[in-house]
């Protein structure tokens, strides 16, 4: 079987790199998503019967900064590759990695598949974009979820008071396998057993110096407090 991830540079990429062993993981330079001349050759060429897609722009800070890059890449690329498979006509199942941020999150609530997303700021409107174009591909899955790798924590400090029902990368593409070993059409929420903190987080990850932080020491763009999933069509996976 022929399976092509993109964005396979980035931690859940990665982790799906060794969740689905031989698949075809394009480097950016061979697989631009926001080049549509691009997609349409390494599809092409690749004729891949499931593609995940899991490249993206995530940063909240660098979408609201250049909205135009965001657009591109979040949007038009997840454009591209569905006329690129449109072209292909081979029936590839599509998995689009989605993110619970698509929620606005402002109270403590396990949202599930069948919530009207409200995003906050433009990575999330973005993201939720993406997901209305990947419905044009008839044979679509749209996962949403919320991990972290389980290496170091990147900041010297995690908030106390924003929450998820956070996965690690490994485990989260270990749900995405086992979504696609079913081959599930719609959304999905591929989520963990326990609502923690994004501080609790980086603590299992194994940071142990990590500082504390609340919302109130935050000055930027518009965050999804609460990040917390649940679900009505899956099942739900261990945090550790």
């Amino acid at each position: 079987m022929g399976i092509l991830i993109t964005g396979s540079s980035g931690a859940l990429g990665q982790s799906l790199k060794k969740a689905f062993s031989g698949a075809f993981c394009p480097a950016h330079d061979e697989m631009n998503v926001a080049n549509p001349d691009s997609v349409n050759k390494a599809v092409m060429d690749y004729k891949p019967d499931t593609l995940i897609h899991a490249a993206a722009l995530v940063g909240i800070r660098e979408c609201e900064d250049d909205k135009k890059k965001a657009w591109l890449t979040n949007v038009e690329g997840t454009q591209n590759i569905v006329n690129a498979l449109g072209k292909l006509n081979n029936g590839c199942y599509l998995i689009y990695i989605s993110t619970a941020c698509v929620f606005a999150g402002e109270k403590e609530k396990y949202y599930t598949e069948e919530d009207i997303p409200s995003p906050k700021n433009y990575y999330s409107f973005t993201k939720l974009c993406g997901e209305i174009v990947t419905r044009q591909h008839e044979n679509t899955c749209i996962i949403r979820t919320n991990f972290a790798p389980k290496t170091q924590w990147k900041y010297p400090k995690a908030f106390t008071d924003r929450f998820g029902t956070y996965l690690f990368s490994d485990n989260a593409a270990k749900g995405i396998c086992d979504v696609w070993k079913k081959k599930e059409k719609g959304i999905i929420h591929v989520v963990g057993d326990k609502r923690v903190s994004m501080h609790e987080l980086a603590l299992l990850a194994g940071s142990k110096n990590v500082g504390k932080m609340t919302m109130q020491d935050y000055s930027g763009p518009a965050l999804t407090v609460d990040m917390s999933l649940s679900t009505k069509r899956w099942k739900k996976y261990k945090l550790i």
